[in-house]
């Protein structure tokens, strides 16, 4: 029986400065870091609306998401339920998967020896592993965010960066939850379109031998663990603006705002290592990016209407899937276009 193993260990953190008027005035703290006030977007708020692809008569909508978003924020659902209820197609966000042919209580037993495996080799900290000015300044955004936390002294320096990443977006008003989610399942329920899965699964035969050898190879995460450090200590006003922007609607702001951290030096510090490539991630985010290519020209022959889910970071920009799209010839129109009603 095939089981989701280690796909959260291995690419957890793959998951995945200019300011909006809403933003704080910036203030002073006692740790020196430079620090905005967590003011973020409340209540009932519209979202980004919708882009539209079009082949002739054919429609494709499609929904990008964010995190973190703000915490309080509940989000218009109208539009998307609207075009929910008349599509044909529902795609799926793309992925890359790892999957372990184990049973139910063999996995199960393997669980532990999976969450040693944030650790790192040999019994060392992260005092050991990083240089000393880097160290000083974890300690410094660890206090702040993270307080007398012990554990996290033993992850490698990749995992110490997601912790670190999610306890400040979470004191900075913010959450990772992605709101479309619920949204989308219950849609799907009720009215039963077609769903298309598109991802690239990485088969894994041997999980304990695979676990074993994760746990000794040690990872080129340096980059990975500095970058998040900057990011933190620099960007959360950045983090905070795009946030309210999507809350709001406000394309132009999604648009122009730096874009959100990407996590390419943390990514890379798996794929790239020599489990990594033997086990085919340095190419599987290529494949799966065609794969859901392939899957959205299909969905605009056949359908009516589609409807996809697609984060902004890989739906945005010059790279970005809407500009695959138009390059193969589609009309592609932006939430706030005049014609880019689901009416």
């Amino acid at each position: 029986m095939h089981k989701r193993w280690m796909s959260g260990v291995m690419v957890g953190v793959l998951l995945l400065s200019a300011c909006l008027p809403v933003c704080a005035q910036q203030a002073p703290a006692s740790d020196g870091i430079r620090t905005e006030a967590p003011v973020v977007v409340q209540g009932e708020q519209p979202g980004p609306g919708l882009w539209l692809v079009r082949s002739g008569s054919h429609e494709l909508y499609i929904l990008g998401t964010l995190t973190p978003l703000p915490a309080r924020m509940q989000w218009q659902t109208a539009q998307v339920q609207r075009v929910l209820a008349n599509a044909q197609e529902v795609i799926r966000p793309p992925g890359v998967r790892l999957d372990a042919d184990v049973g139910i209580f063999r996995g199960l037993l393997l669980l532990p020896r999976l969450l040693a495996a944030r650790d790192n080799p040999d019994g060392k900290t992260l005092r050991d592993v990083v240089p000393p000015a880097t160290y000083a300044r974890w300690q410094v955004l660890k206090a702040r965010y993270l307080g007398n936390d012990a554990g996290v002294e033993k992850r490698r320096p990749l995992f110490a960066a997601q912790a670190l990443y999610v306890a400040a977006i979470k004191k900075n008003g913010l959450a990772l939850k992605d709101p479309s989610t619920a949204v989308i399942e219950a849609a799907i329920k009720q009215h039963r379109p077609k769903v298309t899965v598109v991802e690239h699964t990485i088969v894994v035969n041997d999980i304990k031998s695979l676990l074993k050898e994760w746990s000794r190879t040690t990872l080129d995460d340096q980059a990975c663990f500095d970058n998040t450090l900057a990011w933190i200590e620099t960007d959360l006003d950045a983090m905070r603006a795009r946030a309210n922007a999507w809350a709001t609607g406000d394309v132009a702001a999604l648009r122009t705002l730096p874009p959100p951290y990407r996590w390419e030096a943390c990514r890379n510090a798996v794929t790239e290592a020599g489990i990594g490539k033997r086990l085919g991630f340095a190419d599987a985010y290529a494949q799966v990016r065609k794969k859901w290519l392939d899957a959205a020209s299909a969905a605009l022959a056949a359908n009516r209407v589609s409807f996809a889910v697609l984060p902004l970071t890989d739906l945005l920009g010059p790279d970005g899937y809407l500009a695959a799209l138009q390059a193969k010839g589609y009309t592609v129109l932006d939430p706030d276009a005049d014609d880019a009603s689901d009416e």
